[in-house]
């Protein structure tokens, strides 16, 4: 007789799915929302006028897990809810399109086509590959392209071929037929790409034409941070029905934010995990053995051994390990 075993956690999965449905409005979003909207006004307006111009587009920066995926996924979802009719007749959409690894510029045309929902064959040329994609975002009424991980398309040097990138992703914005509104995220270093490149005047134009929006980290010491801090883990607690007074205070904050290697995307991870740990348990308490436990679960190390349980936490863990780990467990 076989026995059946349960591989899901259907009371951890209770308090974890509302909890992962959240959306916290952080005063960066409105920033973002501007830079977009000013993007999209530009390209409705130039469209109404019915002859040939370039789109605008946004730049997104900041270190790993620091939201900006989560922020435009969801700014994204909204602009294409809302079913905004533009001059062609057609409601407006961005799609996103994420790049996992290093690609050429006929891989990244390939993936294009995927988010776009007309696969396209490897064997056609890069220009017929591109071509493509301007139909089909012309025929679906697509006006923008998200790059998520967009530094992939650069390396520290490949200056060659980063001129080459540079030149396509204008000549996207610029296409006479179709423009389309690109927007770019990464690391840090997707900004430095797109404005160290010195080659031509003509050239350096890509970053006049992309608004840059960057995601800093957490500032422990800034009260301001240290407030948002708060705030955030009462509107994660108040949905899991959790009672996060034990923990309301600058020191935990402190920890927080060094045990997520002061990204607000990792900090949103650890509550999550530490809340649902403690409902699943049949808590309504919060403690820090919750939160050293999330800890150890995020980062694959032992139990008990944390920056939420010893003295010298900012001694005994550097973030930048810890992130590390996270990517080979990635």
């Amino acid at each position: 007789m076989n026995d059946m075993i349960d591989m899901v956690d259907m009371a951890a999965v209770r308090v974890a799915a509302p909890l992962k449905a959240v959306y916290y409005p952080f005063g960066r979003a409105e920033t973002l929302r501007a830079a977009v909207k000013a993007c999209l006004t530009d390209y409705y307006a130039k469209a109404s006028v019915g002859t040939k111009f370039e789109a605008r587009g946004v730049l997104v920066t900041g270190k790993s897990r620091a939201g900006k995926t989560r922020e435009l996924m969801h700014l994204i979802q909204k602009i294409n809810d809302a079913q905004i009719m533009m001059p062609s007749g057609l409601p407006a959409r961005i799609v996103n399109c994420s790049l996992p690894a290093r690609l050429n510029w006929k891989e990244l045309g390939l993936k294009t086509l995927m988010a776009l929902g007309y696969p396209g064959e490897g064997r056609r040329t890069t220009n017929a590959i591109w071509q493509m994609v301007r139909d089909q975002a012309k025929r679906q009424g697509v006006i923008g392209i998200h790059y998520d991980e967009a530094q992939h398309m650069f390396s520290d040097t490949g200056n060659a071929a980063n001129r080459v990138v540079l030149d396509s992703f204008k000549a996207v914005m610029k296409e006479a037929d179709w423009p389309l509104i690109l927007i770019l995220s990464g690391v840090p270093s997707l900004k430095t790409h797109i404005e160290t490149d010195h080659a031509s005047e003509e050239r350096k134009q890509l970053r006049f034409l992309l608004t840059p929006v960057h995601f800093e980290l957490i500032r422990p010491k800034v009260q301001e941070d240290i407030e948002e801090l708060n705030t955030l883990a009462y509107t994660y607690a108040d949905k899991a029905g959790i009672d996060f007074d034990p923990l309301s205070n600058v020191d935990f904050f402190e920890r927080l934010s060094h045990a997520g290697a002061y990204r607000w995307g990792l900090v949103i991870e650890m509550m999550i995990e530490a809340f649902t740990i403690c409902r699943a348990a049949g808590e309504t308490k919060i403690s820090v053995d919750h939160f050293s436990e999330a800890f150890s679960r995020i980062h694959g190390i032992p139990s008990g051994y944390s920056p939420f349980t010893v003295d010298d936490y900012l001694e005994s863990f550097d973030p930048e390990n810890l992130l590390s780990l996270l990517d080979h467990a990635d």
